[in-house]
């Protein structure tokens, strides 16, 4: 059966150089930057669509005409998408503010990173890819073992040595191979591509294949959805390593935008661990891209990203919304994280409480105010974490080493 998906081809936004879609592509063969995935929406009666959603599924595939994946047959799916947006009310922390959660912990394999790797995996399956790799620092590389194996596929996930064992676990769980390496993120990408290049593999690096954005697109679509307009937040905290969910989002606005479906962007905030925060320190400092950020240290392992791949897109898409970043210490992460378990009932991961933590900050700067709606993106679960033992590695010497 056919999705009766829209897609009419991919595009780059640093070249402009249009590129086809019916085949394998990694970034675009003319710059090297990243593919975005575009859909022919002439005659198409989008808000006839659009409020027909509620009559489908509560998944992410409920969007299957703004997806890539042209066969039905070809849907890798775990029953992802559609995470609660919980409403926390008037925190301590953020008087007068009204604060929302979408909590992506809820998700199959416990974090965001399902959203990306459920239609990137289909495509590649439909494409006809039979081994795919990616460097993790944890979640991505478990959502891609579990995608996988729901495929068929095989998979090699490269992880930082310092990725917290149940986590390795996990991957090796769903058949998955794991290769350690050591450094960060950035070391092991680079040791996964000069070792997966003699076997042919497919590198399912963030924003270096054009479609783990699409998936992560629907965060924006669910969130418009199930707002509504008239709901929609004024402003949404989002934590930040590798960037493709602020893309995702910034692409699902734009697209809702052109098809005369939404009015207006909620501005769009990246929070960053002090210890590794190049994407603040690039809107700060004005910049295009972002500078590799040196000894990076955080006890965050989704924050643990010192140079993200296309930062231009990343900056841009904040930039647009006429959002910001701001950065929050360990400390007040792991804060953060026991606040929203014990007073909200919430189970958060270091990165997807960093959001919680950054609200004082953004009140104190001005970039959220009085009366607004804010929403936090919670990108995964603290279930594999404990908070005991972190508070524990930040009193220790060796606290937050890379």
């Amino acid at each position: 059966m056919n999705t009766v998906s829209r897609l009419r081809g991919l595009e780059c936004r640093a070249c402009c150089a249009p590129v086809a879609a019916d085949g394998p592509v990694g970034t675009c063969p003319t710059c090297g930057h990243t593919l975005f995935a575009v859909y022919d929406t002439a005659n198409w009666d989008a808000r006839a669509w659009w409020n027909g959603l509620s009559e489908r599924p509560a998944t992410l595939w409920r969007y299957r005409e703004l997806l890539p994946v042209q066969e039905a047959g070809r849907i890798a799916t775990l029953g992802e998408g559609f995470t609660p947006i919980l409403d926390l009310g008037e925190v301590p922390s953020a008087p007068k503010v009204r604060v929302l959660a979408k909590d992506d912990g809820t998700m199959p394999t416990g974090s965001f990173k399902a959203r990306g790797m459920a239609v990137a995996v289909s495509r590649a399956w439909e494409l006809g890819l039979r081994e795919l790799f990616v460097p993790s620092a944890g979640n991505a590389g478990t959502a891609l073992a579990a995608y996988s194996a729901r495929a068929g596929l095989t998979a090699r996930v490269y992880l930082p040595e310092r990725t917290p064992g149940a986590i390795r676990q996990a991957i090796r769980s769903y058949g998955a191979e794991v290769v350690e390496v050591p450094g960060t993120i950035r070391e092991a990408g680079e040791a996964a591509r000069v070792r997966e290049k003699p076997r042919g593999s497919f590198d399912m690096s963030t924003l270096r294949e054009p479609y783990r954005v699409e998936g992560k697109k629907t965060m924006g679509l669910e969130i418009v959805e199930q707002t509504g307009t008239d709901g929609l937040p004024d402003a949404i905290v989002y934590p930040t390593g590798g960037g493709t969910g602020i893309v995702g989002m910034a692409k699902a606005f734009g697209e809702l935008a052109s098809l005369g479906l939404l009015d207006r962007w909620p501005r769009l905030y990246a929070v960053q661990a002090e210890g590794c925060a190049p994407v603040v320190r690039a809107l700060s400092d004005g910049s295009v891209r972002v500078a590799p950020w040196t000894d990076p240290r955080t006890i965050a392992p989704g924050l643990l990203v010192p140079s993200p791949f296309s930062s231009e897109r990343i900056l841009e898409a904040i930039r647009q919304s006429h959002g910001g970043g701001v950065t929050v210490s360990d400390a007040e992460i792991v804060r953060a994280m026991r606040d929203l378990a014990v007073h909200h009932g919430l189970s958060a991961s270091p990165e997807a409480a960093a959001p919680f933590a950054a609200l004082p900050r953004l009140l104190k700067d001005g970039a959220i105010r009085s009366g607004e709606r804010v929403l936090l993106y919670l990108t995964g679960t603290g279930l594999v974490f404990s908070v005991d033992e972190l508070e524990r590695a930040l009193r220790s010497p060796s606290a937050s080493e890379p």
